[in-house]
């Protein structure tokens, strides 16, 4: 296995786990402390997470395979904006100031373009 597709499935693994807790602690914890809009925004923190972190663990197979820059590239930009996303999505549910509402963009913008990059490193091969 070489060390690109290693790094990638246990960042994967982690990233899902944690997306895992993170849930747990929404339904059972944060239902009684938040509003029903912060949780609603804790929730799509959890989902995009977990969406992306699947996606991710994809890329570590794949990597496997095909180790290339551009599939480096891909991958640190999809962490990158889960990151972004989903970190400053809980920490707004959570009562953040308000630069940090400014974020998740950003961190979309990377899941895109992350996306796309590896669609480029696929097609390239």
């Amino acid at each position: 296995m070489t060390a690109t597709a290693r790094s990638i499935l246990m960042v994967a693994g982690i990233l899902l786990a944690l997306a895992t807790v993170l849930g747990a602690v929404g339904t059972h914890a944060l239902r009684v402390r938040l509003t029903p809009d912060q949780l609603a925004v804790f929730e799509t923190a959890v989902r995009y997470q977990a969406y992306n972190a699947l996606g991710l663990l994809g890329m570590g197979l794949v990597a496997l395979t095909v180790d290339t820059a551009l599939l480096r590239w891909a991958a640190g930009l999809v962490l990158t904006g889960i990151v972004l996303f989903s970190g400053a999505l809980y920490l707004a549910s959570l009562g953040a100031p308000r630069p940090i509402h400014m974020l998740p963009p950003f961190g979309g913008v990377a899941l895109i373009t992350g996306w796309i990059v590896f669609a480029v490193a696929i097609w390239r091969g």
